[in-house]
């Protein structure tokens, strides 16, 4: 069930059970007729168009993302201006009805059924935040087990026996016949196993700071597969004003690599690509090879897991797709969103 079902379900539910204790103390009162059931019903609709409205003027001017300091004076005042306007709807019912009274007019009379009313707003507007702020701990704490399954998962394919074996063997490969180069892969090495290692503390890191560590991790898978495996980047110099989950990066490379260019006889070449369009950053990650009929996200590689990571911390402001772009080429394409709505959605 969607959020949009939900929360008129429990507009309706809600306000009618207030109508429902209405007629039910009118009727212990013995004051219950055909007048004031209409007046009920038409005090129950007249709340739930008022505070839809009061909803759509949270979402509108981003009052679900202020602190308390801000956000509690702003529901004040829009309860009190709704509580006095609702008793001037009701004075026109009574009027029209020709139940209006002189009391109803009084100031002791106006003050106590506004404050009545404007009790009743605020409740509401604190059932309304209260849900959002539980869902949203609840998305924080589904993003951060999500990240931490889908890093344990990449730390088990990057620690691996088989990739440290054959990272080290290319290494002392290269001790007698370049000393320098067998050096630099050591510390490429190393990087990778220390950002392995500190990812699981972290949401987000910056984009640079992941495309570091796949360069090195290419540069190592460079020279193992020698002249079958050629990279090519062209990035962004504004990329760096982006955060990305951690690992997600190197996820999608790791998988070109694997189920792409390690299946092909002469090897392939991995490109990356970032551009910013529209104040988001757009990844490209093409790999030679072809994706099979029968793969979809939400069939494996990691890719399952990619996307849900985007979705818990991203929303719908992400996109995630990864496609044949030709008879020779997999197109993995992400969308990622300026770096003020990331850490939004994670606060």
């Amino acid at each position: 069930m969607n959020k949009a079902r939900i929360y008129w379900l429990c507009q309706i539910f809600g306000w009618g059970l207030y109508g429902f204790i209405q007629i039910f103390l009118y009727t212990i009162a013995n004051r219950f007729d055909v007048n004031q059931v209409l007046g009920v019903f038409y005090q129950v609709v007249y709340f739930i168009a008022t505070t839809h409205l009061l909803r759509s003027m949270i979402i509108k001017r981003g009052w679900l993302n202020l602190r308390l300091t801000f956000l509690i004076p702003r529901l004040l005042i829009s309860a009190f201006v709704l509580s006095w306007l609702n008793y001037g709807y009701l004075l026109v019912i009574e009027y029209f009805t020709g139940s209006i009274s002189k009391q109803d007019l009084m100031f002791l009379t106006v003050l106590i059924n506004t404050l009545g009313y404007w009790v009743i707003y605020f409740i509401w507007t604190i059932f309304y935040f209260a849900f959002h702020y539980v869902e949203r701990y609840n998305k924080s704490l589904k993003a951060e087990t999500a990240a931490r399954e889908v890093e344990l998962n990449n730390l088990k394919a990057q620690l691996n026996p088989h990739f440290i074996f054959n990272a080290l063997n290319s290494i002392r490969a290269l001790v007698d016949e370049n000393p320098q180069k067998s050096k630099d892969s050591i510390t490429q090495l190393s990087h990778i196993l220390r950002n392995s290692l500190i990812s699981d503390r972290k949401k987000l890191i910056p984009f640079m700071e992941e495309l570091k560590t796949v360069m090195d991790y290419l540069a190592l898978e460079t020279i193992r597969y020698e002249e079958r495996l050629t990279t090519n980047f062209d990035i962004d110099r504004n990329s760096g004003r982006f955060m990305i989950p951690p690992l997600m990066l190197q996820t999608l490379v790791e998988n070109g690599i694997k189920h792409g260019i390690s299946n092909l006889k002469h090897g392939g070449e991995i490109s990356i690509k970032t551009t910013i369009k529209r104040k988001q950053l757009h990844l490209q990650i093409r790999n030679t090879g072809q994706l099979s009929g029968d793969v979809t996200i939400e069939s494996g590689f990691g890719l399952a897991n990619t996307q849900k990571r985007l979705e818990l911390i991203f929303g719908d402001s992400a996109k995630f797709e990864i496609k044949n772009e030709n008879k020779s080429t997999v197109l993995t394409s992400i969308t990622i969103p300026p770096i003020e709505q990331s850490m939004r959605e994670l606060d």
